[in-house]
């Protein structure tokens, strides 16, 4: 595990781009990036969308999924894959049939084994995480049974109390990522982060533990906001 910290959010968001785009040029054939929600990885996806890299990067072959998702569809404003299409999806020229959506009609129990069948065989070349002030991520929360899971891929949960359902991925596919980014700013970070990086492994607490200190190559880029509590 490799910890980066970088002066600002902005600046944490313009090395994650750098590095993101290094990476699927050094690859070859199909480039399989999970993407996560939240701010900054928004950041990330408006500059990989930017004249910088939008132009240089070989996005027919990229295939997009995401690492978890609220069960609504893609035109509520709660949508992970609504935010991604608009910072960046919707100003690139990917294949629409390389963009794996999460949500569909139905069930999210559906919704959860209609995704895990389109998984089976798939690694990961990125997946990029974030960390929540409880510890979670993806929508792998504190307590939750989902963390135990060893055979399932995409698992429908709840997730903390008042959280809309939401569809995850499973430690068994997330820890088989050949590289691990998570992304963490901001001074409501530093207690999970310290958390996560120095207490003993206690997952159930702090459910980000379960791939930092499980997949076999992860990088954290944070900000000092976030690095103070370490």
């Amino acid at each position: 595990m490799s910890v980066r910290v970088f002066d600002s959010s902005e600046a944490l968001s313009e090395e994650a781009a750098a590095h993101v785009a290094q990476l699927i040029s050094d690859s070859s054939g199909p480039f399989h990036f999970c993407l996560s929600g939240g701010s900054t990885p928004k950041k990330l996806y408006g500059i990989l969308a930017s004249p910088a890299y939008r132009d240089s990067i070989p996005w027919e072959r990229i295939h997009f999924w995401w690492g978890d998702e609220r069960f609504v569809p893609p035109t509520d404003p709660d949508s992970n894959e609504r935010m991604a299409r608009e910072a960046m999806l919707d100003h690139v020229p990917v294949l629409s049939e390389n963009v794996h959506a999460m949500y569909r009609e139905g069930t999210a129990e559906d919704a959860a084994k209609a995704y895990e069948s389109l998984l089976r065989g798939v690694t990961f070349d990125l997946l990029l995480l974030g960390l929540g002030p409880d510890a979670h991520t993806a929508s792998l929360f504190p307590g939750d049974p989902s963390i135990d899971e060893t055979g399932r891929l995409v698992v429908a949960s709840i997730g903390a109390a008042g959280v809309k359902q939401r569809l995850t991925l499973t430690p068994p596919i997330l820890n088989a990522s050949r590289e691990v980014l998570f992304l963490a700013a901001g001074e409501d970070k530093q207690v999970p982060l310290a958390h996560v990086l120095n207490d003993s492994y206690e997952p159930h607490k702090y459910p980000a533990q379960i791939v930092a200190r499980n997949a076999p190559s992860v990088l954290w880029f944070i900000d000092s906001a976030a690095a103070g509590g370490l």
